[in-house]
């Protein structure tokens, strides 16, 4: 199949993150941020990079829907404010309505050889709580459901691109059966997209776009690259052109990442065709 199809306002696509929110991802993970809360920046951070590249002169353009669904103690839909319980929400109602707007301090070269630091404003639509358990499983058959419901509307579209960001081994139950189903749904123009990144609590070195499982250190970083689909032609070519090693067989799954090569990993990972 193609993945070939341009996305418009009359021909949308849609991202959808599935987050582990368990009470695991309150370890650490970089600078002394909990895992939940790395994650978290990583998504209002890519949510307000996708609202400045669908926004033109007359106002945000919706090229995308977007959703989170969080898994832990609960599994629902995670947008807060305005945009709770909401599964799939127009990019231009998620540039309109962060649920508050944080002012941040940001590093940056100071143009004299030195360091300076600047305040930032940082739009917040997800917000961190790490408790429970790992209902993967669970999470997965949420996004089926929601993204069917969109596949229905949206038959031409370029197919939807779901992202799992988890550190964990699920809880329920093997999660490759739903994680097959979840693929398995399509528009004309391809099959749904299945990312995984893998967070996890070892040290050992990051693996992005890989293309074999051979040099992963356990079976559910090797379960999580096989749930996760092959990247089409654009997506790769837009990872080579980041500097990342990959081939016709690279998947879109990263092991270990850290809180900058995530964000990396989702913004190649959202840059699926050109938008008109």
């Amino acid at each position: 199949m193609s993945y070939e199809a341009e996305i418009s306002r009359n021909n949308p696509s849609a991202f959808l993150f599935l987050i582990d929110m368990s009470g695991s991802m309150t370890d650490p993970y970089g600078n002394g941020k909990r895992k939940a809360d790395g994650v978290a920046d990583a998504i209002n951070k890519l949510l307000t990079n996708l609202s400045i590249k669908c926004t033109k002169s007359e106002g945000v353009r919706d090229y995308y829907d977007v959703g989170v669904i969080s898994y832990g103690k609960r599994v629902e839909p995670a947008l807060v404010g305005e945009l709770a319980g909401v599964s799939l929400a127009s990019i231009s109602s998620v540039a309109n309505h962060p649920a508050r707007v944080e002012e941040r301090t940001k590093k940056e070269d100071d143009g004299a050889g030195g360091i300076a630091e600047v305040k930032v404003k940082f739009p917040i639509w997800f917000d961190a709580k790490a408790a429970g358990s790992t209902p993967m499983c669970e999470a997965l058959k949420m996004a089926h459901t929601t993204v069917s419901e969109w596949v229905g509307r949206h038959p031409y579209s370029f197919p939807p691109i779901v992202i799992n960001i988890t550190d964990g081994e699920a809880t329920d139950g093997d999660p490759m059966s739903d994680a097959e189903a979840l693929r398995g749904l399509s528009t004309q123009d391809g099959n749904l997209l299945l990312f995984n990144c893998h967070i996890s609590g070892t040290s050992a070195e990051s693996i992005l776009f890989a293309d074999h499982e051979e040099g992963l250190p356990d079976q559910f970083a090797k379960l999580l690259f096989n749930m996760s689909s092959q990247l089409p032609e654009a997506i790769r070519e837009s990872a080579a052109r980041e500097g990342f090693k990959v081939s016709e067989k690279s998947k879109g799954f990263a092991f270990n990442a850290d809180l900058v090569e995530l964000i990396r990993f989702l913004d190649i990972g959202t840059r699926p065709a050109n938008m008109r």
